[in-house]
């Protein structure tokens, strides 16, 4: 094992003891939240994420780095030549910006992930679904330089996810099409790899008009792209199934991994598979063994068992991992660390869910994938900071609507204890999308969080026989691979069809039919339930009067769609019902597009009980007061502090899960009321400036206060972090907040005034309000604050030292203090290096003349046989006989090139001979043995025509035997 892969060993081994050792501690709920006014609910903290990124496996290389994109569409040139006909039809010969030697050093140089479609401002001639965003297409290139002494080995290319479809070239050569923006590409690379001096080139056409949903998608490469590098016998990638099961009151692991090999003949390997505990102590493990020929790909099993291990739940979400090794005579040759957890589920007709044989309500959240600033492109660290949103609301469910989330989400959800639905995008029987459909099972089947498998969302054909014959064969394809989680499928319709979808899977799953759980439960008494989507309530945070004009909902939780329920409404039909297993609101956070019900200028969705910063709105509040049983809970909704109102009657809310409330203004008594479970308890208060104050009872004694206070005008600025240390790898991020205090340092509900901000030792990545109205750029150093508030994303850059410093002012303002963020180092994925030097690709090589050709012969159009076809870079064969050997090439130059002028890199020639610039002589070799040349053109060419004019005896080897390049002076 080369040092590199020991230390990309331990990064991983680090990642999976960084999972165990924070499982627990990052259950508890984030401080700050426990009331509604008394400052911001994101209190600093000096804790680092637990989110990082490091390569899936030893030997992964890191592609985020060192990107030239162009966005548009490059179209080549029509073709109307033979030649150009013939050789673009052959392997390698991909034309226009696909081609190896395309000139990209114009284009914008940028790292991964990114969504273009975010750093466009909203455009009201675009999709309003998708936020009236630009998408459009756009070109993504990348040069890899790999080790000459890599060759033999296995190379596989990893793109998270591609929004939307997306055509992948590889040294010129297609190797794949993909046709979602929401599974990961897995690409064999090995046969097409060049190693050496000559850079391999990576190349990705992204057509982001193409439409899978009716939200905001996103644009571009959006999440993490892998070079994965293994020895010749390997594991294949998700090769390792270890999803522990519960059989007869007895635990078993029944790992099986899959293996595959590319060398020639026949290779014995042994298996070794260990259970490691939290500690990284090993509890039991096993051997299997496999002889495995060219190209196959067996299977090893290596059954284990255990008895009494720690189980995983929403409460303690106690994580194992299996470490899995294949050795070839005793030398460990490859090695995954799989992070595993022992817990039982089980869904009842009757009862709901079961975790580990306890009752669960499944208290869940629909969520998209977006966030303010950054739009599909979310780091990480932000991921987990919007898990530990919903788990402070008291969620304990995730649905990933409606695609397969980012690994970084399921990475979360198993370290923090959120169980998870996870989501098919496309439903289909077609092989394009049933190969989607194996990818996800075979990805997330070991994960402890997923607890169901929903095939779709609301498809026209749920309730006819093409639906339910269709749902029969892709449940059947997700059981093959995974028969331990229940299937699901969030129907909007037509589970009372003769023939439905509802009759196909394990789970049925209701949206928005609220009104029809007792009609089917009553008619399918044997059928487990649960709503698989409802609420679709309006709300815009800080707001307490609906303004439709303005395109503004209250706050009150009355405004909903007509299809859909209050906050409380939803969960009151859900949780008085012991047969419903839970439910998922709409949703967890607003998010782009779908504006409903209002068109432009709004551009993002209202439905979230976060706005688009993650931010609460007073849903947050009520669905915690709802679903939070431990302790006592109270919070005053709205704010006091409604000048011009004085002696109106104003509506307060008290959102809690207490016996009895009290309320106070100014220390006299103005309401007493018994509270709701689910309708809380409401108040009419004249407005008096001041406090209002709210106790809240239980079993006869005060449990629970909350106050709130009028403020003066908004005097100055205060940043307030998420923590206070950020790892400096160019990866960590986290959202801080803007607020506007008064002169007693309380917030101010509403002031609207514009910050400007500035960071020193790291990067603004994101901006946002959580208005669904704004049409303000999301990049940039200035965010507007509405209704009090906004949200910076900061991120660190790789390597800096010392600390992240962030500014903000305000012409209207006094500035904040300025926020100092203690950068910590942490290891950082390696990369392989790229080149911008352009490769010479197409020689053509002539017969063996007797004399010595002037330069000037050219082969006919038609002719693709008389001159051989060469690639330089590659070893030359022996010449037949002696004489003249002519070695040409066309170079097209790019505007660029053509300014400057260009320098001709020959990195190695073999033989004597002369070399001719557009049949000038512009050098000479005189010595036999190979070596470099380089020469220098001018500027002002639009082309090239190169040959080389090799003086040859038989059986001696001339040519090109390493690349040439070409490169703007």
């Amino acid at each position: 094992m080369s040092d590199h892969d020991q230390g990309l060993g331990d990064i991983q081994r680090r990642r999976v003891l960084q999972l165990f050792a924070t499982a627990m501690a990052s259950t508890a709920l984030p401080s700050g939240v426990q009331g509604a006014v008394a400052g911001s609910v994101f209190a600093s903290g000096g804790e680092l994420s637990e989110a990082v990124i490091v390569p899936p496996e030893r030997g992964a290389l890191s592609l985020n780095a060192g990107w030239r994109f162009h966005l548009g569409d490059i179209v080549p040139p029509k073709l109307l030549d033979h030649a150009g006909s013939y050789s673009s039809a052959k392997a390698g010969g991909a034309r226009g910006a696909a081609a190896i030697s395309y000139d990209d050093s114009q284009w914008r140089e940028l790292d991964l992930p990114h969504d273009w479609a975010i750093e466009t401002p909203p455009d009201p001639a675009e999709n309003m679904a998708q936020g009236y965003r630009k998408r459009g297409y756009g070109w993504y290139r990348r040069s890899i330089v790999l080790d000459a002494d890599k060759r033999g080995r296995y190379f596989e290319l990893q793109f998270g996810a591609v929004a939307t479809n997306a055509t992948i070239w590889f040294n010129g050569n297609v190797v794949a099409h993909n046709w979602s923006g929401y599974n990961s590409v897995l690409i064999d690379v090995t046969a097409m790899a060049r190693f050496g001096a000559a850079a391999n080139i990576l190349v990705v056409r992204v057509d982001a008009d193409a439409l899978e949903g009716w939200w905001y998608e996103g644009a571009g490469i959006y999440r993490d792209v892998w070079l994965i590098e293994r020895g010749p016998v390997s594991i294949v990638t998700d090769g390792v199934h270890a999803n522990p099961r519960l059989v007869d009151g007895r635990w078993r692991l029944p790992v099986e991994v899959s293996l595959y090999s590319v060398e020639a003949a026949p290779v014995k390997v042994e298996v070794h598979t260990e259970l490691l505990d939290r500690e990284g102590r090993v509890v039991v493990a096993g051997v299997g063994a496999a002889r495995i020929a060219a190209f196959e790909r067996p299977t090893v099993s290596v059954p284990l068992e255990i008895a009494a291990p720690r189980l995983w739940s929403v409460e303690d979400p106690y994580l194992y991992a299996t470490r899995t090794r294949v050795l070839r005579d005793g030398v460990v040759i490859d090695e995954r660390l799989t992070p595993c957890g022992f817990r039982s589920i089980a869904f009842d007709a009757t009862r709901g869910f079961f975790l580990n044989g306890q009752h669960v309500k499944l208290k869940g959240m629909c969520i998209h994938q977006d966030h303010a600033g950054v739009g599909v492109a979310v780091p990480p660290a932000l991921v987990e900071w919007r898990v530990k949103q919903l788990k402070a609301m008291g969620c304990n469910a995730i649905r990933c609507s409606h695609g397969a989330p980012d690994v970084a989400l399921l990475d979360a959800c198993d370290r923090l204890g959120m169980l998870v639905m996870d989501e098919n995008r496309n439903f289909s029987v077609s092989p394009d999308y049933t190969e989607q459909l194996d990818w996800l099972i075979r990805r997330d089947r070991n994960r402890p969080c997923v607890i169901l498998w929903s095939i779709f969302n609301e498809e026209p054909t749920q309730s006819t026989p093409i639906g339910f014959e269709m749902a029969r064969r892709v449940v059947d394809a997700v059981k093959r691979l995974d028969d331990t989680r229940p299937v699901t499928a969030a129907m909007s319709a037509g589970q009372m069809a003769p023939v439905n979808v509802a009759q196909a899977v394990d789970v049925v799953g209701f949206n928005y039919q609220h009104r029809e759980y007792d009609r089917y439960h009553r008619a399918n008494p044997d059928k487990p339930m649960l709503s698989s989507e409802d609420t679709s309530a309006f709300i815009t945070r800080g707001a307490w009067i609906s303004d439709r004009k303005a395109m503004v909902a209250s706050s009150d939780d009355t405004q909903r769609a007509g299809w859909g329920a209050t906050h409380r409404e939803a969960w009151k039909m859900i949780e008085t019902r012991p047969f419903m297993a839970g439910g998922f609101g709409w949703t967890g956070f607003d998010y782009h597009g779908e504006p409903t019900p209002h068109r432009w200028p709004a551009n993002s969705s209202y439905f979230g009980a976060m706005d688009l910063c993650g931010f609460p709105k007073s849903a947050f509040y009520l669905r915690r007061a709802m679903w939070v049983k431990d302790r006592p809970l109270l919070d005053i909704l709205p704010h006091w502090t409604w000048p011009g109102q004085e002696g109106e009657p104003i509506k307060v809310m008290i959102a809690t899960n207490v016996e009895r409330v009290q309320l106070f203004l100014n220390g006299k008594s103005v309401g007493d009321a018994k509270a709701d479970p689910f309708d809380m308890v409401t108040f009419e208060v004249p407005y008096a400036p001041g406090r209002l104050e709210a106790r809240g009872w239980s079993n006869g004694r005060i449990v629970a206060r909350d106050q709130v206070e009028t403020t003066g005008p908004a005097v100055r600025l205060r940043l307030t972090p998420d923590r206070s240390r950020m790892y400096a790898d160019g990866v960590d991020c986290q959202p801080v907040t803007i607020e506007a205090l008064d002169a007693k340092g309380r917030p101010a509900p509403s002031a609207n005034d514009l910050v400007s901000l500035g960071v020193v030792s790291g990067r603004i990545i994101g901006l946002g309000n959580g208005d669904p109205t704004s049409l303000a750029p999301s990049k940039g150093g200035e965010v507007r604050l509405f209704n009090g508030r906004a949200q910076v994303i900061v991120q660190t850059r790789a390597r800096d030292q010392g600390a992240l410093r962030l500014s903000a002012q305000s012409s209207t303002l006094a500035p904040a203090r300025p926020l100092t963020l203690v950068l910590v180092a942490r290891s950082i994925p390696a990369s392989p290096p790229a080149s911008r030097r352009f490769t010479v690709q197409a020689w053509r090589r002539s017969p063996v003349f007797a004399e010595r050709p002037g330069g000037d012969e050219e082969v006919a159009a038609n002719d693709m046989n008389s001159w051989g076809l060469v690639t330089a870079g590659e070893a030359p064969e022996p010449s037949p006989s002696s004489g003249f050997v002519m070695v040409t090439a066309h170079v097209v130059l790019s505007p660029a090139m053509k300014a400057s002028g260009v320098r001709l890199i020959f990195t190695g020639v073999a033989g004597r001979c002369d070399l001719l610039a557009d049949k000038r002589l512009v050098a000479s070799k005189a010595q036999p043995a190979t070596g470099a040349v380089t020469v220098e053109l001018p500027a002002g060419r639009d082309d090239v025509r190169i040959a080389l004019i090799f003086t040859v005896s038989s059986g001696e080897v001339v040519g090109l035997p390493q690349p040439v390049f070409v490169e703007a002076n």
